[in-house]
């Protein structure tokens, strides 16, 4: 022990050490900015909270105005992670907020939903009509005075409304106002329920190849005709769609454990087939202006980690992160295994060889006698002996250094012989 306990001390201090400095481990409470009540952005929140759950991951969901909204509360550290739309923010200013991308997940077609009372094909029939965009803090307000802007409607020739969704709706039903936009998927509630009430019609962005030239953060979508109920024919044609897509954006410091886990997820809840989108299609790490996380880049480029595909995640972490105590017992074990083994047959040896300090005390004293007082000295050099006997006797000492041992012993015995073979000489002499 006292030859190893420095070295297991030393090796144990480098190991904690880096195990909490070097590579920490991730958080288990992450906040995920999501959007307004009956939003997709909601639902897939709720999704997302449980499929992190399974890895004893915390998910706290807040509800939001929107993607501006989401940027916000990144900026101000009050979310780690939200939904965005694409167009909200560009690369630069995403760079100077310290924010990064963890992929598209899924396109959020523009839905502008009319009365059927208005009879227009072309977004220039708008002027004069009372039309919702919903709040500021949301994308859609910025993205649709875009998109009037290329058909040179000024924001002012409409009485824009601000209303969230669901009141919104409300304010459509009951003909107070003659439109409102969303931007979302298809799965949120309120666009299967307008898709199939009556006296509300769908407006039909019939040049949506020329939107996407003019703004190239928008793509050209199709609903195709009865794709909400085949029986019932709902939709009755194909209808030409623009659409944004939802990005998953993270603060630069995120945990790259926690990186791998969200991509995870979203490959789970955003992989399949959908309306507008084909199996494996989404998430992706293309169609988003924010650059995409190095972690993020390499799951998508090559899979999840080794051993995540077979371990749990918070087992397979550890073992990830083991790697850094390998690295610090090699810079310690190295040196020191050259040290050790010499310092422990030193610290055995040592029990034998300071008896042999003692031993040479005793003929050094019998040598410094006369001759007068060999005798009395004799005696008491001889009991000197014995209790040096008695306590080497009592050492323990590994088998493999018992050679030392027993040499010590037979040295001892020499010693007292010599002594007393100086006795008996002078009993012999004459008188």
């Amino acid at each position: 022990m006292v030859a190893s306990g420095p070295t297991i001390i030393l090796v144990t201090a480098a190991c904690i050490a880096a195990y909490l400095l070097v590579d920490p481990a991730p958080p288990r409470h992450v906040r995920l900015a999501t959007g307004q009540e009956n939003s997709a952005y909601e639902a897939f929140g709720v999704q997302y909270a449980k499929a992190l759950k399974q890895d004893d991951i915390l998910v706290s969901v807040q509800p939001t105005l929107g993607s501006r909204d989401n940027l916000e509360r990144l900026r101000n550290r009050t979310a780690d992670i939200a939904f965005v739309q694409s167009g909200s923010t560009g690369e630069a200013q995403a760079g100077q907020r310290g924010l990064v991308s963890l992929g598209s997940l899924f396109t959020e077609p523009v839905w502008l939903f009319l009365r059927d009372s208005v009879r227009t094909d072309k977004l220039t029939g708008l002027r004069g009509r009372r039309i919702n965009l919903g709040p500021e803090g949301t994308g859609v307000p910025n993205l649709f005075r875009q998109v009037l802007s290329v058909n040179g409607v000024e924001p002012n020739e409409l009485t824009i409304g601000a209303l969230a969704n669901t009141p919104a709706t409300v304010e459509l039903l009951a003909g107070r106002i003659d439109g409102l936009v969303f931007s979302s998927a298809p799965e949120a509630p309120l666009i299967q329920m307008l898709l199939q009430t009556p006296g509300i019609r769908l407006f039909n962005f019939q040049q949506a190849e020329a939107y996407t030239r003019r703004l190239p953060f928008l793509t050209h979508v199709t609903l195709p005709r009865g794709i909400v109920d085949l029986g019932r024919d709902i939709p009755g044609q194909d209808y030409h769609l623009i659409a944004p897509t939802a990005t998953l954006v993270a603060r630069d410091d995120l945990h790259p454990a926690l990186i791998d886990l969200f991509v995870k997820a979203a490959g789970e809840i955003h992989g399949g087939a959908g309306w507008f989108q084909q199996q494996g299609q989404f998430p992706s790490p293309k169609f988003t202006e924010i650059p995409v996380a190095d972690e993020a880049a390499k799951y998508y480029r090559d899979g999840p980690p080794l051993l995540q595909r077979y371990m749990r995640f918070w087992i397979a972490n550890l073992f990830e992160r083991l790697w850094v105590v390998v690295v610090a017992l090699a810079a310690l074990i190295i040196p020191l295994s050259k040290i050790v083994p010499p310092l422990y047959v030193w610290r055995v040896r040592s029990r034998v060889y300071r008896w042999y300090g003692e031993l040479r005390a005793v003929e050094q004293a019998w040598e410094a006698v006369d001759d007068a007082q060999r005798e009395i000295v004799r005696a008491d050099l001889l009991r000197r002996l014995d209790e040096i006997e008695e306590q080497v006797n009592h050492i323990s000492i590994p088998l493999a250094y018992a050679d030392g041992l027993y040499g010590l012993r037979g040295h001892i015995n020499i010693v007292r012989q010599r002594l007393q073979a100086t006795a008996a000489i002078g009993a012999s002499l004459p008188d």
